[in-house]
């Protein structure tokens, strides 16, 4: 099992890879997606290999039903019910978790969008940002939830596979350096965004995920028939 590590004041980050797990094909090996097509129970056994890895509880890990939007959402306890362990369907629509709880990890899951973790006054938060959350202020709004100081961004997709259309470019038309041609660097993306909402220390994986088939999974570059690697940030 491999995964990458980051050290936030008062807190850690972890984004894990494909390597480790028991899902099979497509989804080989360290799958955290249910609804992905994989085999649920294979599903459940990789999270709890990697929480165990990770020195994290299962049933004290944050998630929700992530629909490319910007709402953050802070837990002052453990979920209920407990969607990580269990891998029931989430009753929230969230693309980012906050908490100030020690015992706490807030994770997202991701296979192209860049997973961001976030560490403040406030506590950890750690988001799912592709392009249109990146569009509609997920970073500025993770950003004021913790009081960010410091962020740490996750493996995503890089600029030298990620074309998109003329909306895509038309959404960051205000900041500069972020695209060549039709080519759109999300780092550079959340490197500026990350700057506008005052986080003063940013560490970024260079990681594409689309490139390194061999570490990550890739909704682009598998069509879609494909797994979750997770982010993760817990206070230290």
């Amino acid at each position: 099992m491999r995964w990458l590590e980051a050290e936030l004041p008062g807190a850690r980050a972890a984004f894990s890879t494909r390597l480790g797990g028991v899902s099979g094909g497509a989804y080989a090996s360290l799958n955290l997606g249910v609804r992905t097509g994989d085999e649920r129970a294979a599903v459940l056994e990789n999270r709890r290999r990697l929480a165990g890895a990770l020195g994290l509880a299962p049933e004290r890990v944050l998630m929700a039903r992530q629909v490319h939007g910007a709402e953050v959402v802070r837990a002052a306890g453990p979920p209920r019910p407990p969607l990580f362990a269990t891998g029931e369907p989430a009753p929230v629509e969230a693309d980012g978790q906050a908490t100030s709880r020690p015992g706490l990890a807030a994770c997202v899951l991701v296979a192209d969008c860049l997973p961001i973790a976030l560490a403040g006054p406030g506590g950890v938060a750690m988001l799912h940002c592709g392009w249109r959350g990146l569009a509609a202020g997920i970073i500025e709004r993770g950003a004021r939830e913790v009081g960010a100081r410091a962020a740490a961004v996750g493996p995503g997709i890089g600029p030298c596979c990620y074309e998109v259309g003329a909306d895509v470019l038309d959404a960051f038309a205000g900041l500069g350096g972020v695209a060549e041609g039709r080519m759109l660097d999300l780092r550079a993306v959340a490197r500026e965004l990350l700057a506008a909402a005052g986080v003063e220390r940013v560490e970024v994986a260079e990681a594409c995920t689309s490139c390194e088939a061999e570490l990550f999974f890739s909704h682009r570059r598998d069509g879609g028939t494909t797994g979750r690697q997770g982010g993760f940030a817990w206070l230290a």
